[in-house]
């Protein structure tokens, strides 16, 4: 047969890791305690495999990053097609104040990433890329496929192995989310940040196997919206989803069309924005799902099968990212990525503790789980954690998070078009290119920290030596903790 394999055989080779990480999950208590994903054991399972064993056999993780990157867009649009809740209450003003949350990460990953970087090479990496600084905040806060896909981009430019070293970078910060989320957890358990209720639900989900028990009521995962003799339910979701997910292909081609009249500026700012094609998927996911219920067709979305959807996708992307990363690469830059990394994952166990418990003034917690999971892993990441004290999303913070993706990547417009400078500083031999991405991701400081306060108000500044700021200090709190 002359059929192209490499797909399936890659999906395979996955998926066995999976079931082989599922195994591990039930018999070994680390990986329960620290609630590590089986996709994030799987994962390293693979990156064993594939540096070690399987190229003796012909076997490349070529393909995984193409995997990645489709696999996130196509678990965006899965989340977003979602119904709301109509049991959940307006949030006022927290779509804004989440956007500005997560920028605030991204803003200091960058700033100080790109300084890191600049003292790197006039000491000890004289060689190291200008733009190696960028990848932390790719890596972190965007996620495998955009630091996969805006990394291949600096290949040709002289980054070498540029696209691996983003997968690293998003590899770690799955492993901070991981530790550091559940360090969070039981750290705010010990020092009284939640309230009764959350930590006997915590207590009731401390060890999971990861498997039902025999014998015990299984939760169900989904409802039949479809004649199965007509089209099978999980048939229709996936088109549903692959549907959009063309459409946002097309949008993506008409706009890149459009911004080549604009020259070469234009033409960059195209390419990065396949590179957060994710962005426009869950706007597209939004638009679609605005005219089903024009059509009043929307009634037949399921959130239980788009949610399986998002979960089977955000699963194989998750293996696939740190499946395909290679330790040769990794080898050459291990000590400034492990530089960055440390600097990035601490900012994070610190700083999204302060900041959320003084910019948010409900479900405090919760939407820290969400944006410290989001400034380390991706949204999935965030999502995995918020599940653990809200396993049925029964607040608010998914959907504000999900509403807040849209207004963030409208204020990171300016940082998408600046990506490639530190880069351009490189192939120019201009170093005015570099200073001015750094000055770029300062302006977004300044406007975190303005926003912030118009926000947080007075007690923005209040007590502002402990981290978290308890339900007692604030000025209003629905959220007692």
């Amino acid at each position: 047969m002359n059929f192209p394999w490499s797909l399936i055989i890659n999906i395979g080779i996955i998926s066995a890791a999976l079931l082989i990480a599922t195994f591990i999950r039930t018999r070994i208590r680390f990986v329960q305690r620290f609630l590590i994903p089986n996709a994030l054991v799987a994962g390293f399972i693979l990156l064993i495999l594939y540096n070690f064993v399987l190229p003796q056999y012909g076997l490349s993780n070529e393909g995984f990053g193409m995997l990645v990157y489709h696999l996130l867009n196509i678990s965006f649009i899965a989340m977003t097609l979602r119904k709301g809740n109509g049991k959940v209450r307006k949030s006022r003003g927290t779509i804004f104040a989440t956007s500005v949350s997560v920028l605030s990460q991204y803003a200091l990953q960058a700033f100080l990433g790109l300084l890191v970087t600049f003292l790197l090479i006039k000491t000890i990496f004289p060689g190291l890329f200008p733009a190696f600084g960028f990848l932390l905040p790719l890596g972190f806060v965007l996620g495998p496929g955009q630091a996969f896909a805006i990394g291949s981009g600096w290949e040709p430019m002289g980054f070498t192995g540029a696209g691996t070293v983003g997968l690293t970078f998003a590899a770690i910060g799955f492993l901070w989310a991981c530790f550091g989320g559940v360090f969070l957890i039981n750290y705010a358990i010990q020092r009284g940040w939640l309230n009764k209720e959350q930590i006997e639900l915590l207590n009731s989900r401390r060890i999971r196997s990861g498997l039902m028990k025999k014998g015990v009521e299984r939760p169900v995962g989904s409802f039949m919206s479809t004649e199965t003799e007509a089209i099978d339910p999980f048939t229709y979701h996936i088109a549903l989803v692959m549907v959009v997910y063309l459409i946002s292909y097309f949008l993506l081609k008409g706009l890149g069309l459009l911004l080549a009249f604009a020259g070469p500026l234009g033409v960059d700012l195209a390419t990065n924005l396949w590179g957060i094609n994710f962005v426009f998927s869950a706007i597209v996911a939004l638009g679609f799902k605005a005219f089903a219920k024009g059509a009043k067709f929307e009634y037949t979305f399921d959130n239980g099968t788009l949610t399986r959807i998002s979960g089977f996708s955000v699963d194989l992307m998750v293996t696939a990212a740190i499946g395909a990363i290679s330790l040769v690469v990794v080898g050459k830059y291990i000590i400034p990525i492990l530089i960055l990394s440390t600097i990035g994952g601490v900012l994070a166990l610190i700083g999204v503790p302060w900041f959320c418990s003084r910019i948010f003034t409900d479900h405090r917690f919760q939407r820290m789980l969400v944006i410290f999971g989001v400034s380390t892993g991706t949204m999935p990441t965030g999502l995995a954690l918020l599940r653990v004290i809200d396993p049925d999303f029964e607040t608010p913070v998914a959907r504000d998070y999900m509403f807040s993706s849209g207004l963030t990547f409208v204020f990171a417009i300016p940082f998408i078009m600046i990506i490639n400078l530190p880069a351009y500083s490189a192939t120019h031999g201009n170093p005015i290119l570099f200073w001015l991405a750094v000055a770029v991701a300062f302006a977004y400081l300044l406007f975190v920290l303005v926003s912030y306060f118009l926000i947080s108000k007075r007690r923005g500044i209040r007590k502002p030596k402990e981290i978290w700021l308890r339900g007692q200090d604030m000025e209003t709190d629905s959220d007692i903790a």
